[in-house]
């Protein structure tokens, strides 16, 4: 017989989890394993608000098993460390991302690219090596083995932070495979939610040009002020679209909802590149002429190995880079994700867990 999510293993647990696909989050017990010889368990203090999370909690895509704690932004210290652990000691600040388990042993774990392992196991919501669920930071401790735990500086506050594990390594990582790190280089960023703000505070770090492509006027000002980038262009204006027509270097394309992929394809220099970092529920057209007009590249990417993580967070705390936040408490988690729902966010939702989370 199955046992309980709370009696699967000895050390209790307490977060929010979604029962069913109407996503509503309430108090949920469960448990987490005994800390083994190379795991490290930390308190959890702070867990960023991903669009994925909303799209697990819903069902969206359609592989979503319940109950469902999500969270893979998920920063705190150190409380234990297994006796093979050589990283990480007890009092350290640390995080952990989008997955907590990979085979380590095919072609893609060799190459430090655990994040496309054929095998990876997600914080949350995929099946650890024995063979229990996994659940994300809308909790008040996580364990995991310390290959897939990244040390946080202590220049960086932590719930700033958080949303790096994500958002930062989902386009850090692309900056750096595509060639869009080099100064000269013209890249635009279509969406300034979570996932755009960060991309342009990297792109900047880095000295390119960074133009943001967004449907919302009222954004343009912190697009350029707040964040620094060279120029801003309004997507649905056919006027300033034609005008940047064969500009850009490469774009990130950072939208989670459906839209039209050929204005973007036209802004491409010959040889551009346009990335794909959302993840939209249903498929987007794709015409292949506006390819052919320049032998131009559609590609997606997704977060990051290990080794590059850290990397990316070591270049964020030496560059003072964090995401910009709304700090919750853990009783309005239901009202963020409605807002989340509504891009009702500037930019990142980060939820307190070490202050506001209580068992009940």
């Amino acid at each position: 017989m199955a046992k309980s999510p709370e009696q699967e293993h000895p050390v209790n647990s307490f977060g929010w989890a979604a029962k069913d696909p109407s996503g509503l989050l309430s108090p949920f017990r469960f448990s987490r394993r005994a800390t083994g010889d190379e795991d490290v368990q930390f308190k959890v203090l702070f867990c960023g608000i991903c669009h994925s999370d909303l799209h697990s909690i819903k069902n969206e895509w359609g592989f979503s098993q319940y109950p469902l704690v999500p969270g893979h932004e998920i920063v705190g210290v150190v409380t234990e460390v297994g006796s093979k652990v050589r990283n990480f000691k007890v009092g350290d600040r640390v995080g952990v991302g989008c997955m907590v388990g990979s085979c380590r042993s095919c072609e893609n774990c060799a190459n430090d690219l655990e994040n496309y392992c054929p095998n990876i196991m997600l914080t949350y919501n995929s099946i650890y090596y024995d063979g229990t669920t996994t659940y994300g930071g809308y909790s008040d401790i996580m364990v995991a083995n310390e290959h897939f735990v990244v040390h946080i500086p202590d220049n960086l506050p932590l719930d700033a932070a958080a949303p790096l594990l994500c958002a930062g390594i989902t386009t850090y990582s692309p900056l750096k495979y595509f060639g869009f790190d080099k100064p000269g280089m013209h890249v635009g960023v279509v969406g300034l939610g979570g996932l755009g703000h960060v991309a342009v505070k990297f792109a900047k770090a880095f000295g390119v040009k960074v133009t943001v492509i967004s449907t919302s006027p009222d954004k343009k000002e912190e697009a350029l002020t707040q964040f620094g980038a060279d120029s801003f262009l309004i997507s649905k204006d056919p006027d300033q679209m034609q005008a940047a027509m064969g500009t850009m270097d490469g774009i990130l394309d950072t939208v989670s909802a459906v839209h039209p992929l050929v204005p973007l394809i036209g802004l491409l220099k010959t040889n551009g590149k346009l990335i794909m970092l959302g993840a939209p529920d249903r498929p987007l057209e794709l015409p292949v002429f506006p390819l052919l007009a320049g032998r131009k590249i559609i590609a997606g990417s997704g977060i990051g190995g290990m080794k590059e993580t850290q990397e990316m967070i070591d270049f964020a705390a030496k560059h003072n880079i964090t995401a910009d936040i709304e700090v919750i408490s853990a009783d309005y988690l239901n009202t963020a994700m409605e807002r989340l729902a509504k891009a009702d966010v500037k930019y990142r939702f980060v939820i307190d867990i070490g202050n506001t989370l209580r068992a009940s």
